[in-house]
């Protein structure tokens, strides 16, 4: 339970207004009140005891039920024990110090919200009190239903301090899910952004010429664009696969007549800037030294100790199951196979 405080304070606070009823208890001895000391003194050590061991600032905030069962059953030999030494026909004094004894420890009970046992503990202290002293007028006497208001207060806290604890919480997991939404929007116009000046860098040149010559285009122009359209797919699809060195070496491919695939699925996203460089001039190497038909370049999983791997298939035969779209494995070769490693042995 967070409210702001401390801790070792609260625990202190509480640990001197407990040892207080110890005073009292100590003071009551001199009174002669008490039809023996044994039982009086078997109280205190009951109730020091039960204090201490609910009080240790460690462990979860909640009680566990073990404990807060100790302290029910200390509660219940309190009453027990002080007032068969006590006379109920007479003032007793300060010897019905367990009444604030069992207040405070059923209080502390609540406050590390086990309600059900602090209500039972001081409920028993009520049914016991009335047997005691024969009526109800001992209740007000001496202070049980103030040790009642102490338990209600402490319910009454200890839920509002909860629920302002989960309200916090629910706050605070609202105010990241807003924030993790703002920077997810704001990479996304940054990216979209990115990708339209980069497309427009790209495409310019070309556009211009549609342009100038009112779309009437060279077949060699228009297979350009189709080479300018798998750039700008390239960019896309291929994200953190592509440098200087990789896109010239995918454009020369092209130009002679084969298909590159480039797919980034974010495999290598946790490289280094000097590491991405080293895997990404590898591929340009492969690309540019393989003459195969179509070539596959893919990022692995994080994880592996490879980052990329590279397949160049050249077609072979006629090539009518490829035409046909029928998987043959007649009509393709392995020309290349390459798994480029994430850092240098």
């Amino acid at each position: 339970m967070n409210i702001g405080v401390p801790r070792y304070l609260i625990v202190g606070m509480a640990g001197l207004f407990s040892a207080y009823h110890l005073v009292l208890a100590t003071y009551s001895l001199t009174q002669h009140i008490a039809f023996s000391d044994a039982p009086i003194f078997l109280a205190m050590g009951v109730y020091f005891v039960a204090s201490v061991v609910s009080l240790v600032p460690f462990g979860p905030t909640r009680m566990p039920i073990w404990m807060a069962s100790v302290n029910l059953a200390a509660v219940i030999a309190l009453p027990i024990l002080v007032t068969a030494q006590l006379d109920p026909t007479k003032h007793n004094g300060y010897g019905t110090w367990y009444v604030a004894a069992v207040g405070t420890l059923m209080t502390i009970t609540s406050t590390r919200r086990r309600h059900t046992f602090a209500w039972i503990g001081v409920g028993f202290l009520v049914v016991q009190t009335v047997v005691w002293s024969g009526g109800f007028g001992a209740l007000g006497g001496i202070g049980v239903i103030g040790s009642v208001v102490w338990v209600g207060v402490s319910h009454v806290v200890s839920n509002g301090v909860a629920k302002a604890t989960r309200d916090g919480q629910r706050f605070a997991r609202a105010e990241r899910e807003a924030t993790d939404w703002q920077a997810a929007q704001e990479a996304h116009v940054f990216e979209r952004q990115f990708r339209l000046d980069q497309t427009s860098m790209m495409a310019l040149e070309m556009l211009r010429s549609i342009q100038a010559s009112e779309g009437d285009l060279t077949d060699e122009e228009r297979l350009e664009c189709l080479h300018l359209e798998g750039a700008i797919r390239d960019e896309i699809r291929g994200r953190k696969l592509l440098n200087d060195a990789v896109r010239e070496q995918v454009m020369r491919a092209r130009r002679r007549g084969a298909t590159v695939t480039l797919l980034d699925e974010g495999g290598i996203d946790d490289l280094s800037d000097d590491e991405l460089e080293r895997v990404l001039n590898r591929l340009a190497e492969a690309l540019g030294g393989t003459d195969a038909d179509k070539v596959i370049a893919r990022t692995v999983p994080e994880g592996s100790d490879v980052a990329i791997t590279v397949v160049g298939l050249r077609t072979v035969g006629d090539g009518s199951a490829s035409a046909l779209g029928q998987e043959s494995l007649e009509d393709d070769e392995v020309d290349l196979w390459l798994e480029i490693p994430r850092s240098v042995a």
